[in-house]
């Protein structure tokens, strides 16, 4: 039996995982320095490595642009006391964490990040990777779930409860807002199917955005919601519920909730780019010849990873600027305002399909 290809898709997956992980982890020393940048403060600019403080010049120019923080902080959760609460469920309590790290990194499998040579570059290009990162997606808002009914705790159950509430609330507009998008992406003449890499070739002379700005709108929003951030950090908020769902959590556990976060973050601003934003296609209306071969493959990468950076920012830019929604807006928001809006939207785009089809063949 030949392993090679088991060999070569494993160093594949060990090699994206190691990626994301890092863009995470170095994500939340990002939001540390735009946090510090936006309140006119520097933010994390101490944290040295003893072997790199013994070259002055560098270690002082890396330390004050806090790079080594994101290892100290890993330290930390690592060698941290890992005490557990007398009165939690143990068991969901130890696997909360788990089923809300595990679908974050899951859903990256079916993300496309560039091509070489017409090649997609990506774990696996499966013709419903769409459906596949909404199915896998939504199973992480169950450890949230977990960690706040097992701490059988009155703040961590009520942090539980919104999450449910706010997933169920937007997951609908959400799954909504992308069909207008497939629908042209299939549209007769450019049938595509619901392969991603698909849908990235379909813009390669406009992006989805300036012909569906609304469904990229909703997505946002929905996205925010999803994500749990500002301002609809209603699991968490800190002001009403202590931390949320992780308030019994500490060490490793609490880190786990954190890096899947950010890693859902990452990797749902990765599927807006996908989707409406040109993924590696250059410019609008300008689709840039990458090179042939591994110089493509690369650049094509560094292009689409740009665009992921330039959301991750507007996201933690967002999170600075507005303040935390009411429970009951982000439940009106949802219902009265972003699900009919997506619904009109699909059929208005649906309509507009059917009228025009003679002319899109």
């Amino acid at each position: 039996m030949n392993y090679l290809p088991i060999l070569i898709a494993l160093l594949k997956a060990v090699i994206m995982i190691s990626v994301v992980m890092g863009i995470a982890a170095y994500a939340v020393l990002a939001e540390r320095k735009i946090a510090g940048w936006i309140q006119g403060r520097y933010g994390p600019n101490r944290t040295v490595l003893p072997f790199i403080g013994v070259i002055p010049i560098l270690g002082n120019m890396l330390t004050r642009l806090g790079i080594f923080q994101p290892v100290a902080d890993g330290l930390k959760f690592i060698f941290k006391e890992d005490p557990v609460p007398g009165h939690v469920n143990k068991f969901y309590y130890f696997l909360a964490p788990c089923v809300a790290f595990i679908p974050a990194m899951t859903t990256m499998v079916v993300l496309p990040f560039g091509e070489m040579d017409g090649v997609p570059l990506v774990l696996a290009n499966i013709d419903i990777g769409m459906l596949f990162i909404l199915a896998v997606s939504s199973l992480g808002v169950y450890g949230i779930i977990l960690a706040g009914w097992s701490a059988n705790s009155k703040y961590p159950f009520l942090g539980g409860i919104r999450a449910s509430a706010q997933m169920i609330s937007y997951e609908l507009a959400m799954g909504l807002s992308i069909l207008p998008a497939f629908l042209w992406a299939n549209a007769p003449g450019s049938e595509t199917g619901l392969s991603l890499f698909n849908v990235v070739q379909s813009q390669d002379q406009l992006w989805m955005v300036f012909w569906q700005p609304l469904s990229a709108l909703i997505f946002l929003v929905a996205l925010f919601a999803e994500t749990n951030r500002l301002p609809f950090d209603m699991p968490e908020a800190e002001t009403e519920l202590v931390s949320g769902y992780h308030t019994e959590y500490g060490s490793m556990k609490f880190g786990l909730f954190f890096v899947g976060e950010y890693t859902h973050i990452v990797i749902g601003s990765g599927v807006l780019v996908v989707l409406y934003f040109g993924g590696w296609n250059f410019l609008p209306g300008i689709p840039f010849p990458w090179p042939a071969g591994w110089a493509g493959g690369l650049l094509s990468t560094l292009w689409f990873l740009l665009k992921v950076f330039s959301v991750v920012f507007f996201f933690m830019w967002i999170r600075w600027t507005l303040p935390r929604f009411r429970y009951d807006q982000v439940m009106r928001l949802g219902w009265a305002i972003l699900l009919p809006l997506a619904l009109a939207n699909l059929v208005l785009n649906a309509i507009l399909i059917a009228l025009f089809e003679n002319w899109l063949v």
